[in-house]
C-alpha cells in the first residue's frame, strides 16, 4: 500500500467516523428531560428527542384505541375479543421497538423503550399468560357454550379491569413522552374493580379465591 493510498484509505475512515459523531451529537443535543408520574413506578426522568417521540407517540395510540384502555364491565363486551386485542398490543408494541433506533443512553435519564418494555412485561405478560390458557381450555371443552359458562368469566373481567387501570397510565405517560397537551380527556380511565370490602350492603358478589370481586 503506497502512502498516497494510505491517505485516502485513512481519510475515508476519518470522515466516517466524523460523520457518525456529528450524527450522535445531533441526536444528543435534541434531547429534553421529561417527568412523567407512574404510580406502578414512581416519578421517572426521561430523555426524549424526535425518535423517541414517534415511538412514544405510536406507543400512545396503539395503548387508547384498544381494549386496553376501553372499559368492559359487566357483561358488556367479549372477554376473547379483549384478550385478542391485548395481544395485538403486545405484538404491536414490540414490533414498534424492534423496528425503531435505540434512544441515545443518558445518564440518569430513562428512555420511552424502557417505559414500554416494564409495561409488557410488568403487565401485559402475566395477565395473558395467566388467562389467555384457562379461556381456551374453556373454549375447547365447551365449544358449544356461551362465554358467560366460563367459571372464571367474572374474576378474568375483574383482572382484565384492573390492567386497563394501570395502563391507563402508562398511557399518559407516552402522551406526556410524545408531547401530547393534556391528554387525560383522550383517555377514559377504567377504575379499578370492586373488592369484597367495597361491596354494598346486602351484596351477594362472591369472591373468587383471593382475588377481587367480579365488577
Amino acid at each position: 500500500m503506497t502512502s498516497r493510498t494510505l491517505f485516502v484509505v485513512a481519510g475515508g475512515v476519518v470522515g466516517a467516523v466524523t460523520v457518525l459523531a456529528v450524527q450522535w451529537y445531533r441526536r444528543l443535543a435534541r434531547l429534553t428531560e421529561v417527568k412523567v408520574t407512574i404510580p406502578q413506578l414512581s416519578e421517572l426522568t426521561f430523555a426524549v428527542n424526535n425518535d423517541s417521540r414517534q415511538v412514544a407517540w405510536r406507543m400512545f395510540v396503539e395503548t387508547v384505541t384498544r381494549v386496553s384502555t376501553q372499559p368492559l364491565t359487566g357483561d358488556e363486551g367479549v372477554v376473547r375479543e379483549a384478550l385478542t386485542s391485548m395481544y395485538g398490543l403486545f405484538a404491536t408494541a414490540r414490533e414498534t421497538l424492534a423496528a425503531a433506533r435505540p434512544s441515545a443512553p443518558v445518564p440518569g435519564g430513562q428512555t420511552v423503550e424502557y417505559l414500554a418494555i416494564t409495561m409488557l412485561n410488568r403487565e401485559l405478560r402475566p395477565f395473558l399468560s395467566q388467562w389467555h390458557p384457562r379461556l381456551r381450555e374453556f373454549e375447547r371443552a365447551h365449544p358449544d357454550s356461551p362465554e358467560s359458562d366460563w367459571p372464571d368469566n367474572a374474576a378474568c373481567r375483574a383482572e382484565l379491569q384492573r390492567v386497563q387501570h394501570a395502563i391507563h397510565d402508562y398511557a399518559i405517560g407516552f402522551a406526556r413522552l410524545a408531547g401530547v397537551r393534556e391528554p387525560e380527556p383522550l383517555v377514559r380511565h377504567v377504575p379499578l374493580p370492586r373488592t369484597s370490602d367495597d361491596r354494598p350492603p346486602g351484596s351477594t358478589m362472591s369472591t373468587v379465591g383471593n382475588g377481587p370481586a367480579a365488577p
